[in-house]
């Protein structure tokens, strides 16, 4: 009995130990991916900031500016790109939406952004665009790959549709979670108008036509959650002018927008519960079932073992003072 319950104990100490590096190395490279049919917003403000009044052509200092950014997953379009790619792509479509105290718009920017679902790598393929321009992104946008390492990384900027580094400066505890803090400059840039300008009848070409320029400078900051790549916290320090032509009567820039833009306090609380979730799952699959795994594999192959050495074991002599039985003879 002792033998059968050893051999028992012995597979299952086998199958643990095989499984264990499985689930790291084979399960978790292929199910660690973004969700193509992802959606998620986010609300930012910038308090006390400055904006310019096209009325007047004056900068004016208002109570908020907020931000709203929304990435939805185009299921169709990564489907149709991963039939020629040979790999799993998400696509999204993206927007950032700036409005005034008012409501009123102030700017909005369109963006499509394909990468790989697994490392996060841009994937070049037709329709990949910032406010309806094409480009190529160099560099991650929005999101870090799982696993991040504590390096700088190329981050695509979107005003200027270039890439820049972005450089790693330190790891932080944000709201008890450990991250990476990152942070990046975009110096001072002469960038496009947005194809929709806030004031009707107004257009991004009546307005080079005159030529008056609009330029652009910002510090982006990002804490990141390493273990899945997501941003838990993100701000920018964000400055925009216009410069030159007949527009601003004479004088040689105003500003346009200046304000220090931060994530909204709800969406912070939403966004690290969301983060601790998805970090706990992937643990799961990294750390958590492949060291329990070989644990228990350990365990079972000691005790599988001992039950084998203890079937070995020769009769134990008779207890001493009993007689031992005398033979019968003929």
């Amino acid at each position: 009995m002792r033998r059968k319950a050893s051999l028992v104990l012995l597979a299952l100490a086998v199958f643990c130990a095989a499984v264990s590096p499985l689930l790291r190395w084979y399960a978790y490279p292929r199910l660690a991916k973004v969700p193509a049919g992802q959606y998620q917003d986010m609300v930012l403000e910038a308090r006390n900031a400055t904006l310019l009044d096209y009325g007047t052509m004056k900068a004016e200092k208002v109570s908020r500016v907020t931000v709203v950014q929304t990435l939805k997953g185009n299921v169709e379009a990564s489907e149709a790109i991963e039939r020629s790619a040979g790999r799993d792509v998400v696509v999204w479509d993206s927007l950032s939406y700036v409005e005034g105290p008012d409501g009123t718009m102030v700017s909005k920017l369109p963006e499509r952004y394909i990468f790989d679902a697994h490392s996060q790598e841009p994937v070049h393929a037709t329709g990949e665009s910032v406010d309806g321009d094409p480009v190529r992104r160099d560099g991650i946008e929005f999101k870090w790959p799982f696993r991040t390492e504590k390096r700088d990384y190329e981050y695509f900027d979107a005003q200027t549709r270039t890439t820049a580094p972005i450089h790693y400066k330190g790891t932080q505890d944000f709201r008890g979670v450990e991250v990476y803090y990152f942070e990046q400059t975009i110096p001072w840039t002469e960038v496009p108008f947005p194809r929709v300008m806030p004031v009707k009848g107004v257009t991004a070409e009546s307005v080079a036509r005159t030529g008056t320029t609009r330029w652009y400078t910002t510090v982006r900051r990002f804490w990141v959650e390493p273990v899945t790549g997501a941003p838990v916290y993100g701000e920018e320090i964000h400055r925009e002018e216009l410069r030159g032509g007949t527009l601003l009567d004479g004088r040689d820039k105003v500003t346009a927008f200046s304000g220090h833009v931060r994530m909204r306090e709800d969406y912070i609380d939403s966004t690290v519960s969301l983060v601790k979730s998805n970090r706990t799952v992937i643990l799961l699959m990294t750390t958590y079932l492949p060291w329990g795994l070989l644990v228990l594999g350990v365990g079972l192959l000691s005790l599988s073992l001992y039950l084998e050495a203890r079937g070995r074991r020769p009769d134990d002599p008779a207890p001493a003072g009993r007689p031992e039985p005398e033979g019968v003879t003929a």
